[in-house]
C-alpha cells in the first residue's frame, strides 16, 4: 500500500477545513478599524510571529500590522508606504510604530551571497545581467543595513517625511530583542 503524501498547501488547507468547521474564527471577530489606533511595520522575522504581539499586549483586531524583510521602507511609493497610508486614511490610525529588531538577518546582508543563492535556485546569469542593464542595481535593492538602529531612524525619517504624511501623526521607532521581547525606544514620536 502506498503512502499518502501530503503537500504544505494539503495541510494548510486541512488545518483551515478543521478551524471553519469548529468555529474557531468565532474568537477573532472583530473590525476593519484597529481598536488602538496603531499601523505596525516590522520585520517578517519568524521569531516575532507571536512575540511580537504577546510582548506589546496587542490582540487580534488592535492594529494593522505590515511585515517585511527588515522593517523597511525602501521605497517611498512602494506597498509599504502605500499601506501605511491606507491604514492612516481609511482606518484612523494616528500613530505609527516601527518595529526593528536585533540579530535581523538583514542587517549586514552579504548581497554577493544572495545573488549566488538566487543563482542556485535556478535563476539565470542572463536574467541578472538582464535586470542590471535595464539600471537595476542588485545588489543595492537587496543591501538590508549595516546598523538596525539606524535602519529604524532612517525608516522613521521616511515616514514621517513623506509627501502623503499628515503632520500630527506620532512616528515611533522600536527595537525588540528576539529572544526576551524586550523592547527599546529608538525614536519617541511624541518627542519629535
Amino acid at each position: 500500500m502506498g503512502e499518502i503524501y501530503m503537500t504544505k498547501l494539503d495541510e494548510i488547507l486541512k488545518d483551515n477545513r478543521e478551524f471553519v468547521e469548529s468555529k474557531g474564527y468565532e474568537d477573532f471577530s472583530t473590525s476593519k478599524k484597529p481598536n488602538r489606533k496603531i499601523v505596525i511595520l516590522s520585520c517578517m522575522d519568524t521569531r516575532l510571529t507571536s512575540l511580537l504581539p504577546s510582548a506589546m499586549n496587542i490582540k487580534n483586531g488592535d492594529v494593522k500590522l505590515i511585515k517585511n524583510a527588515g522593517a523597511v521602507v525602501t521605497h517611498p511609493f512602494g506597498s509599504t508606504m502605500r499601506s501605511i497610508i491606507v491604514s492612516i486614511c481609511e482606518f484612523d490610525v494616528d500613530e505609527v510604530m516601527v518595529v526593528g529588531h536585533y540579530e535581523c538577518g538583514m542587517c549586514n546582508e552579504n548581497t554577493d551571497e544572495m545573488i549566488e543563492k538566487i543563482k542556485e535556485k535556478g535563476i539565470s546569469e542572463e536574467v541578472i545581467n538582464t535586470l542590471e542593464k535595464a539600471g537595476i542595481d542588485l545588489k543595492k535593492w537587496l543591501h538590508g543595513f549595516d546598523s538596525v538602529e539606524q535602519s529604524i531612524v532612517d525608516t522613521v525619517k521616511t515616514i514621517k517625511e513623506h509627501p502623503l504624511m499628515p503632520k500630527d501623526i506620532k512616528v515611533h521607532g522600536l527595537a525588540m530583542d528576539p529572544s526576551t521581547g524586550k523592547i527599546d525606544v529608538i525614536v519617541n514620536g511624541y518627542e519629535q
